[in-house]
């Protein structure tokens, strides 16, 4: 699909099939899901622009590269995605965060905003969302649509797993939005979860159904 990197590597496809498990324990779903954030974070940032700098190594001074401009912004939507984007700040921890407290509505399946909070200079960075799931993608419009509002103009989406009711509710409002997942479901049952899924990824990460 335009606009979507599905991300093959191999240990990526092997944390994932682990988690799709459905015995899985809650804290080795957690600790996969955070293993799988840091493993994508490597390929929604390849193409950061890099700057060259002079520095000193133990033996000679010389010219390396380093990454140019104002640090990420990384954006989880709550409550799933928090682990999710722990695996990417363990990677770039100097990255600011952005919270989006978003829940899909059980009937309607409509998003509903509890929390936002974003740097003042976010129109200034780079932001990705981090989403375990795209669904219906309302949430993740949501959280764009937000971010947009906040002057958010460089956005990014990470996903375990999405289904393409999802990706093209999101293609189709947000198109300068590029997706990158671990896998593309082929569909969604009656209550809008991805089959065959992982099942809900926030009770699963933190136990609570």
């Amino acid at each position: 699909m335009q606009g979507v990197k599905v991300v093959d590597h191999p240990l990526v496809q092997h944390k994932l099939t682990l988690i799709r498990e459905k015995a899985r324990s809650t804290k080795s779903f957690r600790e996969l899901v955070k293993e799988i954030g840091m493993l994508l974070c490597y390929e929604v940032t390849r193409d950061l622009p890099l700057t060259n700098v002079e520095i000193e190594t133990p033996l000679a001074t010389m010219m390396a590269p380093r990454i140019a401009g104002k640090k990420l912004v990384f954006a989880p939507i709550l409550r799933s995605g928090i682990t999710f984007a722990e695996g990417m700040l363990d990677l770039v921890p100097a990255a600011r965060v952005a919270h989006i407290g978003l829940y899909r509505e059980p009937e309607t399946f409509a998003a509903v905003e509890y929390f936002f909070k974003a740097p003042t200079d976010i129109a200034e960075r780079l932001v990705i969302v981090v989403a375990p799931v795209l669904a219906t993608g309302n949430t993740a419009v949501a959280a764009v649509d937000r971010l947009k509002e906040r002057g958010a103009k460089d956005i990014r989406l990470v996903c375990l797993i999405c289904a393409p009711p999802g990706i093209e509710h999101m293609r189709g409002l947000h198109p300068d939005v590029p997706i990158w997942t671990a896998a593309i479901d082929p569909a969604l049952d009656e209550h809008a979860f991805i089959v065959p899924g992982l099942g809900d990824a926030g009770d699963r990460t933190y136990g609570t159904k």
